[in-house]
């Protein structure tokens, strides 16, 4: 039986997903070189965990297109020294990548199996600069605040205004804001001025939404 070679796929992945949707930033393609996306899909689908889709996780989860993720990640432009939020990353890969960019990284979960199942992943993998918490995915982590990056790991269809007071003067939010009936998202940076978040559309993608973070059901009388 023919062993599959990961390393093949995710240099395949990185030339043929990333390169050509340019991503270009030497640092974002380095951590996406550096961390076995295989190791944080259940073991069914390791076989097709670089392909260019959002794949299920189970329990309506899902692991982020790695295009989606690594244009989030460039456009955040993270520097080394930052505190990133990573929201709703329910595997853990988005924070193992961007653990490689950060000085340290808060992944919040509201699933306490997949917490465990992070925390264990990522420890394996060396990732010491990694804390995983358990709590609302609408409501941040103001213990941990303020963040220079917060990374929504899937689709919005409106920012909780929780989550501007967690960031700091300046800083970045990145995540894919889908309206209500959408079949596309739009992904966006929001910079922090004051005591709001100027916005800036950047590219679209079908990713699919977060707990929490579903379009409010509208009634009709």
């Amino acid at each position: 039986m023919t062993r599959f070679d990961f390393s093949a796929a995710r240099l395949a992945m990185i030339d043929g997903q990333l390169r050509t949707n340019a991503v270009t930033d030497p640092r974002v393609l380095e951590a996406f070189g550096g961390v076995p996306r295989e190791r944080f899909v259940p073991e069914a689908l390791r076989g097709v965990a670089y392909i260019d889709e959002d794949l299920p996780l189970g329990g309506g989860r899902w692991l982020m297109e790695p295009r989606v993720l690594a244009k989030l990640a460039q456009f955040a432009a993270i520097a080394p020294t930052d505190r990133v939020l990573a929201i709703g990353d329910a595997s853990g890969y988005a924070a193992a990548v961007l653990a490689r960019l950060a000085g340290a990284v808060v992944m919040l979960e509201t699933d306490s199996a997949a917490c465990v199942q992070a925390r264990q992943r990522l420890g394996e993998l060396g990732c010491a600069n990694v804390t995983v918490v358990q709590g609302a995915l609408d409501k941040g982590h103001a213990a941990g605040a303020p963040y220079n990056v917060i990374v929504l790991a899937g689709a919005a269809a409106e920012v909780p205004h929780a989550l501007r007071a967690q960031l700091v003067e300046g800083g970045r939010l990145v995540g894919v804001i889908r309206k209500p009936g959408a079949p596309m998202g739009e992904a966006e940076v929001m910079t922090r001025v004051g005591a709001v978040l100027s916005r800036r559309p950047v590219f679209d993608a079908g990713t699919p939404y977060l707990p929490g973070y579903e379009p409010t059901p509208s009634f009709a009388f």
